[in-house]
């Protein structure tokens, strides 16, 4: 034995002691001890933190982050005279049984430990660990593979045709086949070598397909530099405690060995993880100092803040005062987003009907990159998890993350909702109903004993788009057209009753003339790259992007008012709107949405209860779009009704709150007269 390997050794065993690693190999072998049950392989996991040991020598610290064979081999020594030492495993009989996996703590935040998959060249690299930020967007079943196996000499006159002699164990990069052979041959006499089935060790395997962050900016539909917007997918290989750690859409650093595989006549690039830690968002604990001195101006109304915000939001898409109810509903949409994996998603979808779908596609394609997971919905791929065979040799199914499950915790924009095939529509009504999707994956197909099912919850918003043209035309032939109803007889109803919102929007839906979007679309084009209007200098793009990451991480309490106020209000509206034949058409949800409208309009408005007030405009966003699906109810809400002036003044928004403080007398006396039941809830007016 070297010099230098026996003093790595010794410095092995002394960071053993130092950091308790020890103490838990020790319990490790008394549990295998226990069991007098003798193995082929004794697996032991010891957790590495490479500064510390740098810190404590730095030779054997750089030998395990740059030669990891040869510092497990060097841990595998220590741990072998170890049991023997102290006689911990009598069933043990060579080092080789001994499969020692070092589990890095982390990896030195330099950039040589990073592995960008989107730079070249990307020959071999060296053998050690590197670490990669990527998302996961296709999962396989766990299957099994060969953690360790026994060989003995097939000539019985042989010393080596008994014992432990002869031991495979997996290797990082290693196939099934490299593991296991026949050709193994014995050193002693020559003659083949034949495994002892009985001691064969099985672990559990899992690949999963991962593509690098910056695709992201793709699937959101963004513009990328052309010499940059191609992007591979790559294989991480899960094994033993590892499968199952990873969902689909979500986004991890995986620290591992960048492998070859061969499979057929293609060579790939996989990653052998080590160890997996999910992506933290660093989502900025502040919002601008415009935004602060806005919120601070608008103190006197819990109105007003959210007001300006959609008045001014996408400048750069229409021109300030366009859209505005679209727009607030996707600012609370965007808020009502989640990064929380330990938090359940609070979702509201969205289905917009439009006379400009161009413009309205614009605006919701730049509202998209405000999050960071959102995904544009392209016809030619599938909107939900599919099944195919996993392309690496092993057989299994693989299942493919659909646009859906890649938005996980943000949007998925869906387009034109007519651009759905038969099947996904039918798919997507039972997703909003249910909120999961269940994959059926048949073992005949693919070599299982038994068919399996895997289910996924789809946690994300979807936005969908609808022409309403030929629906205004075909409503405006009809003579018993319901008042202020919008005509989507090609929308399945109950696909439209499947989203939480129908925002109905065109040139004139909020008393604006259409000369204001054909002046901003030629003065757009005649100062590309110039704010058009002062919101732009003032509120840019990545204000409103702090602004939404700030608040979607605020919590709000539900007062007692507030949630009775809507109770009041859900309870009348569903015996005002219900019909002997058809009965109610209030979904039972609605009071859902209701919640999820009051509690995003109050963390959008920066506070930290709901009010009445809050309630106040849910409802008024709520009765614009059953009155667009089901006609005007005794409410007798306007399309406008929450922005019915022409501009955002002092003046305008001083008469706007005072519409908005009617209608909360209005709507009290409304759950006072169609529900009675609630009307002890409510002081007397």
């Amino acid at each position: 034995m070297a010099p230098e390997d026996l003093a790595l050794k010794e410095v092995a065993l002394v960071y053993l002691d130092r950091t308790g690693g020890l103490h838990k190999f020790i319990s490790d072998c008394r549990r295998y001890s226990d069991s007098k049950q003798c193995r082929a392989v004794y697996r032991f996991i010891i957790y590495v933190n490479p500064a510390d040991l740098t810190e404590l020598d730095a030779r054997l610290g750089n030998c395990v982050l740059h030669q990891p064979i040869r510092a497990t081999y060097l841990f595998q020594s220590v741990c072998f005279t170890s049991i023997k030492t102290l006689s911990l495993i009598p069933q043990l009989e060579t080092e080789n049984q001994v499969n020692v996996v070092l589990k890095l703590t982390h990896l030195p935040p330099l950039p040589n430990y990073s592995l960008n998959l989107c730079q070249f060249p990307r020959g071999y690299q060296l053998l050690r660990y590197y670490k990669v930020e990527g998302v996961v967007i296709a999962v396989t079943t766990v299957t099994k593979y060969t953690q360790g196996a026994r060989f003995l000499c097939s000539e019985s006159s042989c010393p080596f045709s008994t014992g432990f002699r002869y031991i495979r164990v997996h290797t990082v990069g290693a196939t099934e086949s490299a593991t296991v052979r026949k050709d193994f041959t014995c050193t002693l006499c020559n003659s083949p070598l034949k495994e002892d089935v009985k001691f064969r060790v099985l672990g559990d395997k899992q690949l999963v397909e991962m593509i690098d962050t910056a695709a992201l900016d793709v699937i959101k539909g963004n513009q990328v530099n052309k010499s940059c917007s191609r992007y591979q997918s790559f294989t991480v290989f899960l094994r033993d405690e590892l499968p199952n750690r990873m969902k689909m859409g979500d986004r991890y650093y995986v620290t591992g060995i960048p492998t070859h595989v061969f499979s057929g006549s293609q060579l790939t690039l996989c990653l052998e993880a080590n160890t997996i830690q999910p992506w933290l968002s660093n989502d900025p604990p502040f919002i601008s100092d415009n935004f602060k001195c806005l919120l601070s101006v608008t103190m006197s109304s819990p109105w007003r803040f959210t007001s300006v915000l959609a008045d001014i939001f996408a400048a750069q898409i229409v021109p300030p005062g366009t859209y505005n109810i679209l727009k607030l509903g996707l600012l609370l949409s965007l808020v009502q987003t989640s990064n929380n994996e330990k938090k359940s998603m609070e979702h509201l979808d969205l289905l917009i009907a439009t006379n400009d779908p161009v413009t309205v596609d614009r605006l919701l394609r730049y509202s998209l990159s405000l999050v960071p997971f959102g995904v544009q919905h392209l016809p030619s791929y599938e909107i939900f998890a599919t099944v195919s065979k996993d392309e690496h040799g092993t057989g299994t199914a693989k299942v493919q993350a659909g646009s859906a499950l890649l938005a996980k915790g943000g949007i998925c924009y869906i387009g034109e909702l007519l651009s759905l095939r038969k099947e996904a529509f039918k798919l997507l009504q039972t997703v909003l109903e249910t909120r999961n999707i269940t994959v059926f994956i048949s073992g005949k197909k693919f070599g299982e004993d038994v068919d399996q099912q895997m289910t996924f919850p789809i946690q994300c918003n979807f936005w969908a788009l609808t022409d309403a043209n030929t629906h205004l035309k075909k409503a405006g032939q009809q003579g018993d057209a319901v008042i202020g109803s919008v005509d989507l007889s090609s929308v399945p109803a109950n696909l439209a009753d499947g989203f939480d919102l129908m925002i109905y929007c065109s040139e004139s839906s909020d008393y604006h003339s259409p000369m204001n979007l054909i002046q901003h679309k030629l003065n757009e084009a005649m100062h590309q790259g110039k704010p058009l209007y002062p919101a732009l200098q003032q509120f840019t793009t990545q204000d409103y992007k702090e602004l939404l990451a700030f608040a979607r991480n605020q919590e709000a309490a539900l007062t007692i008012k507030a949630e009775r106020l809507i109770q009041g209000y859900y309870t009348a509206s569903r015996r005002v709107r219900t019909d002997p034949i058809h009965g109610s058409k209030i979904s039972p949800t609605a009071l859902k949405t209701l919640m999820f409208l009051s509690e995003a309009h109050t963390k959008l408005s920066l506070r930290d209860k709901i009010l009445e007030q809050d309630a106040v405009i849910a409802i008024l966003l709520y009765e614009i779009s059953i009155t667009a699906r089901y006609g005007a109810s005794v409410l007798c809400v306007a399309p406008n009704a929450i922005f019915r002036f022409d501009r955002c003044d002092r003046h305008s928004l001083n008469q706007r709150d005072i519409y908005l403080a009617q209608f909360h007398q209005q709507l009290l006396q409304f759950c006072s007269t169609y529900a009675p039941g609630m009307s002890l809830h409510f002081a007397e007016e």
